[in-house]
């Protein structure tokens, strides 16, 4: 591909050609790659997340530590794009590395939340988001590790899907945490998010956490196969809920802003006049997942970006003194500080006499997580509660007080932590901006939830 004249936008490294406009700060680099001639995503445009490998092109995961790194091969999910007909419009903004609520840690600037201006996207997957909201993209595909790409679509008031854990590929996926995130669809409608997940599922031989078995309750309905070879996501969105069974999920509304209740209580009786029945369930292990996810998460990330030493990938620390003083300078200089902050954390909590008195517990509390699922599930079909407990921050709001933006994803997390899927819809307006409903299901179980979103449309 013939290289394009670029130009830096505002935010210093991104690069957007002569004319394009992204007043809105959704893409760190520009650069179409043209899929096939035809395919069920023919004539359409797709934005892809910067920690996402394109091979060709530019993938810096949101840090000044990969600002010039560019991979040698595609990502599976873009190479399935690609085999389906959509052009890869360019990459997107997003939290460093995947750490943030808010797109605010980017080390090439903030994004605006093109349905709220002067407030954030959501995050980390915040620039993907708002390239499908400003309406930049067709599509976008985020990642999900605690709530990634649900907490942007709620906040720019379009959907997202987090798959089950082993759906999609993660191959060519930039790891922060790898037993929590997923890659998955952004699109403006519950159809939309539905037919790019029909493309990008399936098990992938280069990605042994891509799972091959099903639950057992389904194996009949799939004759053993793989969900994703033999399900069509996007003719689950009818809107047909008569009937379904939905939890609401009372230790994740209680403590939600009130005007995010009240537009949360207005969709459910939007289901309900569907045909679903609502009843309350209670997880109590959801008081744990916070705490839980993060030490995991940063435990998980400590290890994976320890590969960063300015030798192998990453840029240079020099050449002055030892190994170890050039290993620290080329991290001091090419990570910010949220960065810095999970990775000393993740290093404590592995540390000796500590792993057992954090790690291991978190596993425990994780465990604890999916049971109360399991159980829920036994009286649900799906779960439902708010997907974010607050509408959209201000800019630069929450960057002084981190904890904040932590438990923001109270709502979010335990999903991952269960490894099962979920999907966040919009569920109103509000004087602040959108808020969505996020609705979960059992393992494998997209085609319900994605049933039971299109309802709400």
């Amino acid at each position: 591909m013939a290289a394009q004249d670029h130009e830096e936008a505002p935010g210093e490294g991104r690069l957007v050609p002569d004319g394009f406009d992204d007043d809105h700060g959704a893409f760190l680099t520009v650069e179409r790659l043209a899929g096939a001639d035809d395919g069920p995503l023919g004539g359409s445009t797709v934005a892809v997340k910067d920690n996402i490998s394109t091979a060709g092109v530019r993938t810096t995961c949101g840090s000044a530590m990969l600002a010039d790194y560019v991979p040698p091969y595609d990502a599976t999910v873009v190479e399935q794009l690609q085999e389906a007909g959509a052009t890869v419009v360019g990459k997107t903004n997003m939290d460093e590395f995947g750490m943030g609520t808010t797109t605010e840690t980017s080390a090439f600037g903030p994004t605006d939340n093109p349905a709220a201006p002067g407030r954030v996207p959501g995050g980390s997957s915040g620039g993907s988001a708002a390239a499908v909201a400003a309406g930049q993209a067709d599509y976008a595909l985020g990642s999900d590790t605690g709530g990634s790409i649900r907490c942007p679509a709620a906040f720019c008031g379009v959907v997202g899907i987090k798959p089950t854990y082993g759906l999609v590929s993660r191959y060519g996926l930039v790891a922060y945490a790898n037993s929590l995130e997923q890659i998955g669809p952004l699109a403006p409608d519950v159809e939309g998010a539905a037919e790019l997940l029909d493309v990008i599922a399936g098990p992938d031989e280069r990605d042994a956490t891509t799972r091959h078995d099903i639950r057992e309750d389904l194996a009949e309905e799939y004759d053993g196969e793989h969900p994703a070879t033999t399900a069509t996501y996007a003719d689950a969105a009818d809107g047909d809920v008569d009937g379904l069974s939905v939890g609401v999920v009372t230790d994740l509304v209680e403590g939600a802003d009130d005007v995010v209740v009240e537009r949360f209580e207005s969709a459910l009786d939007d289901l309900r006049a569907a045909g679903a029945t609502v009843h309350e369930v209670s997880l109590p292990s959801v008081e744990t997942a916070v705490q839980a996810y993060y030490v995991i998460a940063m435990s998980e990330a400590s290890s994976n970006l320890a590969r960063f030493d300015g030798v192998r990938y990453g840029r240079s620390g020099g050449h002055e003194g030892d190994w170890n003083e050039t290993f620290a300078r080329a991290r001091e200089q090419g990570f910010g500080e949220e960065v810095k902050r999970r990775i000393l954390l993740g290093t404590y909590a592995l540390s000796a006499g500590y792993h057992d008195k954090y790690y291991e517990q978190a596993q425990d509390a994780r465990a604890w997580v999916k049971q109360d699922f399991d159980e829920a599930f036994a009286d649900a079909d799906v779960l439902a509660s708010p997907t974010m407990p607050a509408p959209p921050f201000e800019l630069g709001e929450s960057l002084s007080d981190p904890l904040q933006m932590y438990l923001a994803d109270a709502n979010t997390v335990p999903v991952n932590l269960a490894n099962l899927p979920a999907i966040s819809v919009p569920a109103g307006e509000t004087d602040r901006g959108p808020v969505g409903l996020q609705l979960v299901g059992p393992a494998f179980g997209e085609e319900t939830i994605i049933r039971a979103g299109s309802a709400l449309e």
